[in-house]
């Protein structure tokens, strides 16, 4: 839960479907900028921390946004179409992005707690 480098990992939802999902981690000011812009698609989740709001301006696609809170607990789920500013959510700390319609099938709502594995975490 502390900070993470640019790179990739697993996300995990604590009860959910149980199968990780490929996650990239977009930790520098940089890589959150660019998020998913320009992009037709996304095989997993996008991790930008810290962030508590996004927008879908210049998208290609329709998203599904997670807020979490500093403990990695989700505090709202969302689906956005492209063309929108996303509402800024105060506890939140980190923002996930997704395809729309992912979310649901991972068991992805308000309350429920995520992990993320990354780099040694991924080798053990």
């Amino acid at each position: 839960m502390g900070r993470w480098r640019d790179g990739t990992g697993e996300l995990s939802v604590v009860g959910g479907a149980g199968t990780p999902v490929p996650l990239e981690i977009a930790a520098s000011y940089r890589a959150r900028t660019r998020g998913l812009l320009g992009r037709d698609g996304i095989e997993g989740a996008i991790l930008l921390s810290p962030a508590s709001s996004v927008h879908t301006f210049r998208m290609r696609f329709a998203i599904d946004v997670a807020h979490l809170d500093r403990h990695l607990r989700v505090v709202a789920v969302r689906t956005m179409v492209p063309g929108r500013l996303g509402a800024v959510r105060v506890r939140a700390r980190h923002v996930l992005e997704a395809e729309a319609g992912a979310m649901a099938g991972w068991g992805l709502r308000p309350g429920v707690l995520v992990t993320i594995a990354t780099g040694q975490d991924l080798r053990t």
